[in-house]
């Protein structure tokens, strides 16, 4: 049977208008590290052209040469600058770093990522196959929500995320935005796309208060 992994972990879905506090379990990727504006920078261009070619290469071969069908997962990506300010209000896109991410299964191994580099390259695709690496990312305790619309209009969600729902529940961040990308921006209209908005926290002493953190509408 093909595995359908958006269904099979449950952190891959959230609901718009709503901060829920998730347990993300560690989860393996094709990364690529980059920096700059996301519209502008070849660095992002050519990521983009080496993660697809790859994660698609390895699902052919996990199914053909291992016997084990899967989807290949959205795009994802970790997001930062050294202010966060130009991420959540400024939106100073030339300042920000990122990583993208493409997920694939616990048995997909360097030596595989390799192999499909190899083929890959032999075709003349993959610009940024040197960059290219296999990690794990340990997330853990996380907020996220839906936002469904224009990427440019995350900025409010994001800063009642980290302004208002963490320092309520007696969160703080410890880890970089995470977004999920759910849409394929080539095909879905701006105001349709969804958006998996996540960021990672660890939770602070309640100083003499009962309450526990849990789900909060916008």
């Amino acid at each position: 049977m093909k595995i359908d992994f958006k269904k099979e972990i449950p952190t891959y879905t959230a609901r718009r208008g709503v901060f829920s506090l998730v347990t993300v379990p560690p989860i393996q990727y094709l990364m690529i590290d980059g920096t700059g504006d996301p519209n502008t920078a070849q660095s992002y261009r050519d990521a983009l052209s080496t993660l697809y070619p790859v994660a698609y290469k390895l699902k052919f071969f996990s199914k053909g040469e291992l016997g084990r069908d899967y989807g290949v997962m959205p795009l994802e990506a970790l997001w930062w600058a050294d202010d966060m300010d130009a991420f959540t209000s400024a939106r100073d896109k030339s300042l920000w770093d990122w990583t993208l991410m493409i997920m694939v299964p616990e048995w997909i191994t360097q030596e595989h990522v390799e192999a499909a580099s190899s083929v890959v390259a032999a075709k003349g695709e993959a610009p940024a196959l040197a960059a290219l690496r296999l990690a794990s990312l340990e997330e853990g305790l996380s907020v996220q929500t839906l936002h469904v619309g224009p990427y440019d209009d995350e900025g409010p969600v994001l800063e009642e995320m980290h302004k208002g729902f963490i320092p309520e529940q007696s969160l703080a961040m410890t880890g970089r935005h995470h977004e999920i990308y759910l849409g394929d921006p080539r095909r879905t209209a701006p105001e349709r796309l969804r958006t998996i908005l996540r960021q990672p926290v660890t939770q602070l002493p309640l100083a003499g208060s009962d309450a526990e953190p849990g789900d909060h509408s916008q």
